[in-house]
């Protein structure tokens, strides 16, 4: 059984579709240590000056408190859920399938989540639906009893859902510890990163932007840029 395991991010890139794509099981990491500067609540739009930055304010403090990602909480004392949709739909209206995706979007910039969690998750899985991909989901932290560290946690995640291919994005050779999964009976695999071009409003080309840009641009056709031969 192929499985991977990632944090969960807002509108990720294609990337992070395609290690869905390869998945039977894709397990959202929501239980280790939220990451401030990273892409749990931030992703990137093209724009005519450029990218811009599309940013889910939270709770710093809980944040600095190095608590785990499925408990930092949304701050809706900002309204960057309109600011947000409003951003999407100037920059995209132009777009060729913008219209495709409202009735799918829309409703996510008018819920009210508490947690971050819960409003990332669920919007990559409608997202993944969207795309086609038959994946299973859970999250991380509905396995009981899982308490080592690293490359000794995945292990023991992997091993509690039968796992026996893992599949991970490159920049984790840096930290992963092969031989443990070798004693472990499960196979390794790092994949490239290596996409075709789509057409994009605004040049210079830049696939470094959330996977809205390239449903935006190519709709039904958005998983032949991604997908395996």
């Amino acid at each position: 059984m192929n499985v991977v395991i990632l944090q969960p991010s807002y509108i990720p890139w294609r990337g992070y579709f395609d290690q869905i794509a390869r998945a039977d099981l894709f397990i959202f990491y929501d239980d280790v240590q939220y990451d401030k500067h990273g892409w749990r609540n931030r992703n990137q739009i093209k724009t005519p000056q450029g990218k811009q930055w599309l940013t889910i304010p939270v709770h710093s403090a809980g944040a600095r408190q190095g608590i785990p990602i499925k408990a930092i909480k949304i701050d809706w004392s900002k309204p960057w859920a309109a600011s947000h949709w409003k951003s999407m739909s100037m920059v995209y209206a132009r777009s060729p399938h913008f219209r495709r995706y409202v009735p799918l979007l829309e409703p996510f910039y008018q819920r009210q989540d508490v947690l971050l969690a819960d409003f990332t998750i669920d919007l990559t899985i409608a997202l993944a639906g969207e795309l086609g991909l038959p994946t299973r989901f859970i999250r991380s932290s509905s396995l009981e009893g899982i308490d080592g560290q690293k490359t000794d946690r995945l292990i023991q995640i992997l091993t509690r859902v039968g796992c026996t291919h893992y599949i991970s994005g490159p920049s984790a050779r840096d930290y992963i510890e092969q031989d443990k999964f070798d004693a472990a009976g499960i196979t390794l695999e790092y994949i490239q990163y290596d996409y075709p071009e789509y057409p994009q409003l605004f040049p210079p080309y830049d696939e470094q932007v959330s996977i809205l840009d390239l449903l935006f641009m190519t709709g039904s056709e958005a998983p032949s840029y991604f997908l395996k031969k």
